[in-house]
């Protein structure tokens, strides 16, 4: 038994190494392209992934994101280096980039808690079912959430002015649908028959719900929230537009 714990932590730890080796080769890489958007044009992948495998941000399995096989085989194309190169130590190459010692696999900071695609209108109120499987397009936004907000959260850039004086056309607002939605809350509705989300205070009174608008010369400011309403999300945090 205790022989077998042995082989495993070995073959663990022989497992992380040409991981940690493929991470120091990607800021290589980097460097020659001149930035990681840059890279991710050349090879022809998301910018934003390249971000998430540097920081090695937690899948919704909660392992890093690291450089597969695909990846690297991309890298190694995209940037005329022969194959395997991804999985060679270039020693030399790191002491002269200051990243030989570098120990790679960085832990977020507390104030970034998730990366939350900037989606539409459109897609936010059908998101639940496109969420589990999304994959960002190429140049896509992925922005950091610095409150604490669910795997499926996303963002909206508001659009006109209903929600003035506290929200404003072009404000982004990171929605979590997997928040309470409580009395007092902002939240994304999705009403049938209706093509896009929209965006309302929430009220709760006497067991009934109402959206809200928050910009008192809006007609209509209160409606009741009936069967045909779905809400979509809970605004957890506001980013302005300066």
């Amino acid at each position: 038994m205790f022989i077998f714990v042995l082989n495993f932590c070995y073959i663990a730890c022989m497992m992380r190494i040409p991981e940690k080796i493929r991470l120091k080769n990607l800021e290589l890489l980097i460097a020659e392209a001149g930035s990681a958007a840059k890279l991710a044009e050349r090879v022809g992948t998301n910018s934003s992934y390249i971000s998430q495998v540097r920081r090695q941000m937690r899948t919704k399995k909660g392992t890093p994101r690291g450089i597969g096989d695909d990846l690297a085989e991309k890298l190694e194309r995209g940037m005329d280096k022969q194959e395997g190169w991804m999985d060679a130590p270039h020693r030399d190459e790191w002491e002269q980039s200051d990243i030989a010692g570098t120990e790679i696999n960085a832990h977020l900071g507390p104030d970034i808690r998730s990366l939350c695609p900037v989606i539409s209108w459109v897609q936010a109120g059908e998101w639940m079912e496109i969420a589990e499987g999304y994959q960002p397009q190429y140049g896509q936004e992925l922005l950091p959430c610095p409150v604490s907000c669910s795997n499926d959260s996303y963002v909206l850039r508001v659009r006109g002015v209903s929600m003035e004086p506290k929200f404003h056309d072009g404000d982004l607002i990171f929605v979590d649908p997997h928040a309470d939605a409580i009395h007092g809350k902002y939240v994304v509705v999705m009403i049938e028959d209706t093509a896009e989300a929209t965006f309302k205070q929430l009220i709760v009174e006497e067991g009934r719900q109402y959206l809200k608008a928050l910009n008192p010369e809006w007609p209509n400011r209160i409606i009741e929230v009936n069967q045909h309403a779905r809400i979509c999300g809970v605004v957890v945090f506001k980013g302005e537009m300066v």
